[in-house]
């Protein structure tokens, strides 16, 4: 028999620091552990946190393998995250969610409350195709377009698609979420967007009791400053808005002291 591989190694998951509190740092879409490069030496200074990588991640080994039928969902994602605190043994964590993992966060709460005590929601969103009543950002045809690029030339599309998300004045945050969108790869990008993209999780703010803290740039081009006050809405736990005065979908990349800021806030929040 094979040991089968714990789910701490497979998700490249460490622990940084040793602060009272603790810290869970998720990733989004396309990107892997190293956006959180500009916050990590602070955050560790004064908590314990634990940063990982999804399995859609590039630098995660034997990519090829991604289970697209299985992570077509964002519940196995969140099954995921709860197996992976039980195992690292963490309890009444601080969740920070960036993108797609802020609805993971929700989701994993709702199952398991006892393991969060606040979560924070980067640039996230629970649905991005608009309704007649609802403004998610996109329409239908601008998503079927954006399947059609990744699938046609990734290697032209990543790069390109980097510079429309992340400010496009720090060169150097795009150029890394660019390298780590690249790592990803087709097989991979293209079934996890149609996942993204097209999922819809707006019934599940309703169920979330943890309180929360949303973070949203000024202007992100993927998310609309109306989601966060929709999201405000429906959440059942205590709720608050912190909006930073910044471009793009990347704040903890290119605005990592605002950032910082908000964060050390949620921390006494969440006491």
């Amino acid at each position: 028999m094979v040991a089968q591989k714990s789910i701490s190694k497979s998700m490249n998951a460490k622990i940084l620091g040793s602060g009272k509190q603790t810290i869970v740092l998720a990733h989004g879409y396309g990107g892997d552990n190293s956006v959180w490069d500009n916050v990590i030496n602070p955050l560790s200074e004064l908590y314990q946190v634990l940063v990982f990588d999804w399995s859609f991640s590039g630098v995660v080994k034997d990519l090829d393998l991604f289970d697209a039928v299985k992570y077509s969902s964002y519940d196995a994602f969140a099954d995921d995250l709860i197996d992976l605190l039980e195992e690292m043994n963490l309890k009444s964590s601080v969740f920070v969610g960036h993108s797609m993992s802020g609805m993971i966060g929700c989701i994993a709460s709702v199952k398991r409350p006892d393991l969060f005590t606040r979560l924070v929601l980067v640039a996230s969103s629970p649905r991005f195709i608009n309704t007649d009543e609802y403004e998610g950002g996109f329409e239908i045809p601008q998503v079927e377009q954006l399947f059609a690029s990744i699938e046609s030339n990734y290697d032209q599309w990543a790069p390109s698609f980097a510079s429309i998300v992340v400010d496009k004045n720090d060169p150097l945050s795009v150029e890394k979420f660019a390298g780590s969108l690249t790592r990803m790869g087709v097989k991979t990008a293209l079934p996890l967007a149609k996942s993204v993209f097209l999922s819809d999780h707006r019934d599940v703010l309703e169920q979330v009791t943890t309180p929360c803290t949303i973070i949203q740039s000024v202007n992100d081009v993927v998310v609309p400053n109306s989601v966060p006050l929709f999201m405000q809405k429906k959440i059942k736990g205590k709720c608050n808005v912190e909006v930073i005065d910044i471009e793009g979908h990347f704040p903890q990349l290119t605005a990592p002291k605002q950032f910082l800021e908000v964060i050390d806030k949620a921390m006494i929040d969440s006491l």
